[in-house]
């Protein structure tokens, strides 16, 4: 269901496996998805010097690995069906759920092309002190097969300033982004929400101006906010009407 729809912006609500295939096929240029980790399991962590609990709803609890994998494979596969022939998709993840959709790419026929370690310098410590304290996420970034030409606009990275990555070198596969700022938060709060840093250099790397973006788990709509900075078009898909009614105060106030 259509709940927002403006200048070429469009969100809609309900299951990304019911409502992919409502896209046209072969019309996506790029496609970001941050799903579920399935790392909501009781345990604990950091958040602001004091210890909380990781739950970040029953949409982030696991199924059991078969069911968590067939879901992975099911909605990787309806974005391949959007994508077009050069298009390609990233997908972001921990221990809990990468390695399900790494294999997952690789049985639906997907070419890896990179694999990005986002490295977050503010990271919260391990509090269990049994481990070592999470610090990073991964980013696999995928073309929809071998043979297909993606786009990579290489020297517009090429100049991107990074501390790990200096301007006028190749940008390198570890990229050194903070967390979110509160001040992207100013108009509500997602618990997984990315920071725009981070999607300013997917889509502005993958994709051109007037390009279609999709993100199949809108969350807090950073993948539309920032393509509609850039010049982009935008579809975004999620469940949660309260994530969707944040999503659309991000777009007014980026309008204003």
């Amino acid at each position: 269901m259509t709940i927002f729809e403006d200048n070429n912006i469009t969100l809609l609500k309900g299951d990304c496996l019911k409502l992919l295939p409502t896209i046209r096929k072969g019309s996506v240029t790029t496609i970001f998805a941050d799903p579920p980790y399935n790392l909501s399991n009781g345990g604990i962590t950091c958040k602001a010097g004091k210890m909380v609990s990781v739950n970040k709803g029953d949409w982030d609890k696991s199924k059991g690995f078969t069911k968590d994998y067939e879901f992975t494979y099911n909605w990787l596969k309806l974005c391949k069906d959007v994508l077009k022939p050069n298009g390609t998709i990233w997908i972001s993840g921990t221990p809990h759920n990468i390695y399900q959709v790494g294999h997952a790419l690789q049985s639906l026929g997907f070419n890896i092309l990179n694999e990005i370690s986002w490295f977050k310098p503010n990271a919260p410590p391990n509090l269990s002190c049994r481990y070592f304290a999470h610090s990073h996420e991964t980013i696999l970034w995928a073309k929809k097969d071998k043979k297909a030409k993606h786009t990579f606009n290489y020297k517009e990275m090429k100049k991107w300033d990074d501390k790990i990555s200096p301007s006028n070198k190749q940008m390198r596969s570890v990229w050194h982004i903070p967390l979110t700022s509160p001040k992207e938060k100013k108009n509500g709060k997602h618990p997984t929400q990315k920071p725009i840093e981070l999607l300013k250099r997917i889509i502005t790397a993958s994709s051109n101006k007037k390009d279609l973006i999709l993100d199949p788990f809108n969350g807090s709509g950073t993948t539309g906010i920032v393509a509609k900075m850039l010049g982009r078009r935008y579809i975004g898909i999620d469940k949660e009407q309260k994530f969707l009614n944040l999503t659309k105060k991000r777009f007014n106030e980026l309008k204003k």
